[in-house]
């Protein structure tokens, strides 16, 4: 800790070079421990706060690699997904001028490689970065001038010391000596230590001497086996001569609790890999957390120390046969897969359910009895998904690794980033093609077009949708053709070509009409009704977004209710009804709210805000602009980010802050150009002609002329009249 603090005060006498620091030690020496208790402690020295990553270097599992991590920091500090460069070096980048100018600590955990940690580094003075590893990174220390804290094992007194306060009250007094012969066993390292201790308070009435026999016992056996790393074999002999004091159940757990390829796991997970009980596993859990081989993070919430992970399934290797393993997997997936399936029900209703085989006897997958509970598990396990369909698909698993990555694209969380997800959809469709299953493959195109849409890559969208296409009309599937096509003019909608859309959606409107699924049939109607009205065609809008309010109250589908009620808002807005308009737009925001869905809170925020400006509450119109800009950053969706600065500079400009107007529509000029949005490019400079045209405006007519050649091959009338009002003002 005093060498920590050393280092920190350097930093902040010397502001001419990064500061970083590795603190080196064997496994189990309490490197983690040590950081983050003093980055707690020291969290006020940071004016922009810290990032942390586990870079698990020596998991059994993939390590992370530098340019996840980069991607992670940077989405924290603010950036959309799709404007993250896909070359490191590029990235890494990035993420030096996005630290600048902020002063923060960085915590980079458990580092295998410099080539971990080396695009991690940022050039600003200002903040510092602690690396923990059982490495010396000798790279750092010579070319980034990194200081080296070395964890050794304790000293004896203090070793005895962390062994009398962890078995003090439950033993008679044990002789000094004694405790130091059992920390010398331990190789003096807190891990073993803690392990040790735990197993003498669970035989208070065995004298000290025979558990200290047991253990040299062990030790003799990993000598036979021994490495060069006497420490290593230490708390290896530590580990074993726990591991064999537990009953054979909860070694059993143990051991398959290794087979677990996600980071941390929950209850029902490992009474699936047991196949028991849930009460009989938390039971025998709870045994494993006091015999210090496993950690609680949370109510029936669970992790490995990664020296733990790697024993446990070292034991499962040797004493578990492959035909055992791949049962334990099997009710592992099937938990993870039947569960998702109920998820789905109340996260996204209206999809269909894929057929499912019946879970492994034994899997035990949870239900659900409202939407909040669904949620809050999908929120829970998020990071075992992506885990689980890699490990479906290693492990030969092939039907199961495709439907994991189907099911849980309906079974996320509404928060979900959807780059989540699409490393599962590869994985899947890669699997769905090698086996050769087309409608599989099919679905899973359809699910990763409308991913690559949600972060602005509609060209690969649009492939996905026709990919998709393709295969129905092979197949013969109406249903998925006409889902298809819904898909495909939702794309061209976002794009604004109108026409095509409205194409696309008529085709799907008598497509589900004819299969009589009326609930896509009424999602196709309310999407030709935002052509239409994105056209300028208000009264074929309110025909078509009304029939389709009928069918979805009927038939209780909140979330395309919410959505209709948006595209009703903004029909009320283009009439001269504001009040009716906000009214709409704030029943839409509370079926976000009730189903705490980001995506569809930040689009409908557009249509909030834009009812405030109507009714002349612009700073109510503020409000939701930030926050809509703020979903869609994290959501990834650049355009519809760009939106809300526009909606910000409608509103400023109307207080009078003309300066801070035109700021926000050049920012969404810039995007929407970047991004091939030629539309709401034109509508951003209209905007910023509006603003400038009193103090500079030959600025403005430049300006109103850009939009005008942009807006040129739109032929809708809504377009016919922007370009007309526009006219009149270079007129």
């Amino acid at each position: 800790m005093d060498g920590l603090n050393a280092i920190l005060a350097s930093a902040e006498a010397d502001h001419h070079a990064v500061s970083l620091c590795v603190i080196a030690g064997t496994a189990g020496a309490g490197k983690t421990a040590l950081a983050l208790h003093w980055a707690h402690l020291v969290q006020d020295r940071f004016a922009d706060g810290q990032l942390y990553v586990n870079l698990r270097g020596y998991d059994p599992g993939e390590p992370v690699a530098a340019g996840d991590a980069l991607n992670r920091f940077i989405i924290a500090l603010g950036v959309p997904v799709q404007a993250i460069p896909q070359d490191t070096e590029a990235a890494a980048a990035l993420y030096r001028s996005l630290l600048a100018e902020r002063s923060m600590l960085i915590l980079l955990d458990n580092a295998a490689a410099v080539t971990q940690v080396r695009p991690l580094l940022p050039g600003n003075s200002d903040c510092l970065v602690i690396v923990t590893s059982r490495g010396r990174m000798s790279g750092l220390a010579v070319h980034d001038g990194a200081h080296r804290l070395t964890l050794g094992v304790l000293p004896e007194a203090e070793a005895v010391a962390l062994l009398r306060a962890v078995i003090a009250g439950y033993r008679p007094e044990d002789d000094a000596d004694a405790l130091a012969e059992l920390a010398r066993l331990c190789a003096r390292l807190p891990l073993a230590l803690c392990i040790a201790a735990e197993r003498a308070v669970t035989r208070p009435h065995m004298r000290l001497a025979e558990l200290i026999s047991d253990l040299k016992d062990e030790s003799a056996l990993w000598e036979a086996l021994s490495t060069d790393d006497e420490e290593a074999d230490a708390v290896r002999s530590v580990f074993a001569w726990s591991y064999r004091a537990l009953q054979p159940a909860a070694a059993r757990l143990f051991r398959l609790l290794g087979l677990h390829p996600g980071p941390e796991f929950g209850i029902g997970a490992a009474a699936a890999l047991a196949g028991t009980s849930v009460r009989r596993v938390r039971q025998l859990l709870d045994v494993l957390v006091g015999a210090f081989v496993l950690e609680q993070t949370a109510p029936d919430r669970y992790e490995f120390h990664d020296l733990l992970r790697v024993f446990a399934a070292e034991q499962a290797q040797h004493e578990e046969s492959a035909g055992q393993r791949d049962l334990a997997t099997r009710r592992m997936l099937d938990w993870y897969l039947h569960t998702a399936d109920s998820a789905q029900s109340w996260i996204e209703p209206a999809e269909d359910h894929l057929p499912l085989d019946v879970p492994a006897e034994a899997a035990a997958p949870l239900s659900f009895p409202d939407y909040d509970r669904a949620v809050d598990w999908a929120e829970q396990e998020h990071a075992n998904f992506l885990p689980a369909v890699r490990a479906a698909e290693q492990a030969g698993f092939e039907r199961h690794a495709w439907l994991l990555a189907a099911v849980l694209w309906n079974a996320q969380a509404p928060s979900a980033v959807v780059t989540d997800w699409l490393e599962m959809g590869r994985i899947g469709l890669r699997v769905a093609r090698r086996i050769g299953d087309r409608a599989a493959e099919a679905k899973l195109l359809e699910n990763l077009g409308f991913g690559h849409v949600q972060i602005h890559r509609t060209t690969e969208g649009l492939d996905y949708q026709y990919g998709a296409l393709e295969i129905w009309q092979e197949l013969g599937e109406r249903s998925g053709q006409a889902a298809a096509l819904n898909a495909i003019g939702l794309i061209h909608l976002r794009v604004r070509r109108l026409h095509d859309a409205e194409v696309c959606f008529a085709q799907a409107i008598t497509a589900f009409g004819e299969l009589g699924e009326r609930h896509w049939e009424a999602v196709s109607v309310a999407n030709l009704a935002e052509a239409r009205h994105q056209a300028g065609r208000l009264q074929e809008a309110e025909d078509s977004i009304r029939r389709a309010m009928a069918a979805h109250r009927e038939l209780g589908s909140k979330r395309s209710l919410g959505n209709a009620l948006r595209i009703v808002s903004g029909v009320h807005l283009d009439r001269g009804e504001p009040d009716k308009a906000a009214k709409a737009a704030n029943d839409a925001l509370e079926i976000a709210a009730d189903l705490r869905d980001h995506v569809l809170e930040g689009h409908w925020l557009l249509a909030f805000g834009d009812t405030q400006q109507a009714l002349g509450h612009f700073d109510e119109a503020l409000i939701a602009y930030q926050r809509s800009a703020t979903l869609q950053r994290r959501q990834g969706d650049r355009s519809r980010e760009a939106r809300a600065w526009q909606g910000a500079g409608e509103a400023y400009g109307r207080l009078g802050r003309l300066s801070e107007a035109a700021d926000f529509h050049r920012r969404a000029a810039a995007v929407q150009q970047e991004l091939g949005h030629a539309w709401y490019e034109a509508m951003a400079l209209d905007g910023l002609a509006t603003v400038v045209r009193d103090d500079r405006p030959d600025e403005a007519r430049r300006l109103w002329s850009e939009a005008l050649r942009l807006l040129a091959d739109y032929g809708d009338s809504r377009a016919e009249q922007v370009r007309e009002r526009i006219s009149g003002q270079l007129a």
